[in-house]
């Protein structure tokens, strides 16, 4: 029997992402605590957003605000890399970028943990910016997912490509 495996990711679903940035600026556009500050949040190129206020609670606020609409399109945080509020002439601005791809010392990491935690059998090896573990056993993969999902990391975890 062929081994089974699956891919360990870490992706933005760029569409949801949109979808939640448009929400929180038509929110920003109606909500009467933003009327006259100036707040706006948009896309800043391809993986980059950027919040504009007239002062830094107002740009906290914005944020706050599409951090709601991004948790409700079961989006993880994680994938945010928010700046501080930074002043821009009369304006505070929060620069995010947004985080994609495992880094090979993640990688590293996800592939110590599944050698020394996980059940016997299982091999891991990174891929570029994904990691594909595979077993003989399919219950052996469902294991290291749980224990892959239980460890706290700093960045967006998804599997893709069970088989």
């Amino acid at each position: 029997m062929a081994d089974s495996s699956f891919d360990i990711v870490s992706k933005i679903d760029r569409q949801e992402v949109d979808n939640a940035l448009g929400q929180a600026a038509r929110e920003i556009a109606t909500r009467f605590d933003f009327k006259g500050t100036g707040a706006k949040i948009e896309w800043q190129g391809e993986h980059a957003i950027e919040i504009t206020a007239s002062a830094d609670d107002r740009a906290n606020a914005v944020l706050d605000v599409f951090k709601d609409k991004l948790i409700k399109r079961q989006q993880s945080l994680k994938i945010l890399d928010a700046s501080e509020p930074r002043q821009s002439g009369r304006e505070s601005k929060i620069g995010i970028a947004l985080k994609e791809g495992i880094s090979s010392e993640n990688a590293k990491k996800i592939t110590k943990l599944i050698r020394d935690e996980g059940p016997k059998g299982v091999k891991a090896q990174i891929q570029g910016d994904e990691l594909r573990v595979s077993s003989k056993k399919r219950d052996d993969l469902q294991a290291v997912q749980a224990l892959v999902k239980a460890q706290d990391y700093d960045f967006a975890v998804q599997f893709t490509n069970y088989r």
